[in-house]
């Protein structure tokens, strides 16, 4: 697939499947379907003139792959003190999913080599003070035990932490409380590159991609289908399309499109949108001090998107440093959307969640009119709490892409903010899309599994064998086999060519491994 090509495809007026929006969500869903229903037609419609240009691109995200290594958010502390980590156990779970779909296409053949879009980063949390430091050792010592973070370590001795991550420690005063945990089987994750391999195999086997293709307008025909009104980007001309069955995969944009159709499933949702900026650095003196995405604590009020976080990335072969995000505020769904985006998505049925939400997150509404007032000099600063040797003139500002944060309707508060990833399918499963953020892409396996289950039911069972065949474990809990866990994670390790845990680890601070 030329990956700048208005349109190479002949477009059909009728197709089984339609996927708007070209990322990594609609790449995972049409390379199952490929395989589960290769008769069926399928259609890509991306209103940009390449695909995985807005969240998927690699300089929009982190390209964390979230496995609830190292994300605070993902475990809580419970009245009693004691650590919840079912939530980190569940996406852990979820990684694992993708981990094995991916291991698969290496071995079929659909990605030759897996450094192209995944390489070993270990995880690490890394905490200043006594009672985050407390914290810390909690959750690791609630964590240890389960068989999906038995390489996990924990050290509060600086100069451990500094043979994990030197840029941490160098320059740091002596004598301030710090405790860093780590894992050596945490993963940086292109998710553009992975889309676009993704795609351009979709694309040889009959899936029309068609690009600089916006929908205008979607409705529910007579016989059930839907009819799609296309409009050109580049020629200006429209035509209309019809499709069985449609996902919603535009990341901040589905709301918009879920609302044209009308289905009462969408109401209530709202989105807040969120920008961000990361700082970068690409000097190879720099780089070559820090191998690892370490994760810190979000300020109070904050999204948990607002984790403070230096994350190594390896895009096209370079490794580059990214710290941040820095939120920011802007009524844009996407990177590439319009101002017009969050008024426009306002309706009678999600005004009162959107009030109510706004009513609760006063301290976050604080946070970003802050944050967006931050100057380069303070930018600066907070990167120096993580990196105390930092120069300015090593760090130059990126605009990362656009969150799209959920918001929908509680019965008891009115409205809440949702962190995470939500499928929203009409009752008879003919049209579904994904909102929201953070994991998303990570689990977008797993994700669509659940989508081809609610949509369609009927076809799920006889899909079953064929999900066993890409999906080993596909049904079972790795948490609840630990030799299963392993042989996985072995297993999955060899094929992507990632590190290798070949025992559970001590965990004890004084032992570090790997």
């Amino acid at each position: 697939m030329n990956p700048q090509s208005p349109d190479t495809n002949r477009a059909r007026e009728s197709a089984d499947v339609v996927l708007i929006g070209a990322g990594i969500m609609s790449a995972t869903l049409g390379t199952l379907l490929r395989r589960l229903q290769p008769d069926w037609s399928i259609d890509v419609y991306e209103r940009l003139p390449r695909v995985a240009e807005e969240s998927s691109d690699p300089w929009n995200n982190a390209g964390t792959g979230h496995a609830a290594l190292c994300e605070l958010n993902y475990t809580s502390e419970l009245p009693d003190g004691t650590i919840d980590v079912r939530k980190a156990v569940g996406i852990n779970e979820q990684f694992q999913v993708s981990r094995q779909f991916w291991s698969y296409l290496v071995e079929d053949g659909t990605f030759s080599e897996p450094e192209t879009f995944i390489n070993s980063t270990p995880h690490m949390t890394f905490v200043q003070g006594a009672t985050d430091v407390d914290f810390l050792r909690r959750r690791y010592e609630a964590l240890r035990t389960e068989p999906l973070f038995s390489a996990m370590e924990f050290s509060d001795d600086p100069a451990v932490i500094q043979r994990w991550a030197p840029l941490l420690i160098e320059q740091r005063k002596p004598g301030e409380q710090i405790a860093a945990t780590r894992d050596i089987s945490g993963t940086d994750v292109d998710f553009g590159s992975l889309s676009r391999q993704l795609f351009r195999t979709l694309e040889a086997s009959g899936v029309g991609i068609h690009l600089n293709q916006e929908i205008r307008a979607l409705t529910r025909k007579p016989d059930g289908r839907w009819r799609l009104r296309i409009h050109n980007n580049t020629t200006g001309k429209t035509k209309e399309v019809s499709a069985r069955f449609v996902f919603v995969g535009a990341g901040g944009w589905a709301l918009k499109i879920l609302q044209k159709s009308r289905i009462p499933e969408a109401y209530g949702f709202a989105l807040l949108p969120i920008s961000g900026q990361f700082l970068r650095t690409d000097n190879p003196a720099v780089v070559a001090r820090h191998h690892a995405k370490v994760y810190g604590k979000a300020p109070i009020g904050a999204p948990p998107m607002s984790m403070p976080h230096l994350d190594t990335r390896i895009v096209d072969g370079k490794k580059s440093i990214l710290f941040g995000p820095y939120a920011g505020s802007s009524p844009k769904f996407l990177k590439h959307g319009s101002v017009l985006d969050m008024p426009s998505s306002i309706r009678w049925h999600n005004v009162l969640p959107l009030l109510a939400m706004a009513r609760d997150n006063i301290a976050l509404v604080a946070l970003l009119v802050n944050a967006l007032r931050a100057t380069r000099k303070k930018k600066i600063a907070e990167l120096a709490k993580f990196v105390p040797g930092a120069l300015a003139k090593d760090w130059r500002i990126i605009t990362a892409g656009q969150r799209a944060q959920i918001v929908k309707k509680d019965p008891e508060k009115g409205g809440i903010l949702q962190f995470g990833t939500e499928v929203v399918a009409s009752a008879d499963g003919s049209i579904a899309g994904v909102l929201g953020a953070s994991p998303g892409a990570s689990t977008a396996v797993p994700i669509m599994l659940d989508l081809l289950e609610r949509c369609f039911p009927e076809r799920y069972d006889a899909w079953r064998p064929r999900l066993n065949e890409m999906i080993p474990t596909f049904g079972q809990r790795l948490s609840d086999n630990t030799e299963l866990a392993a042989q996985t994670m072995a297993a999955t390790a060899k094929t992507l060519h990632l590190t290798e845990i070949s025992r559970p680890l001590s965990g004890r601070s004084s032992d570090p491994v790997g």
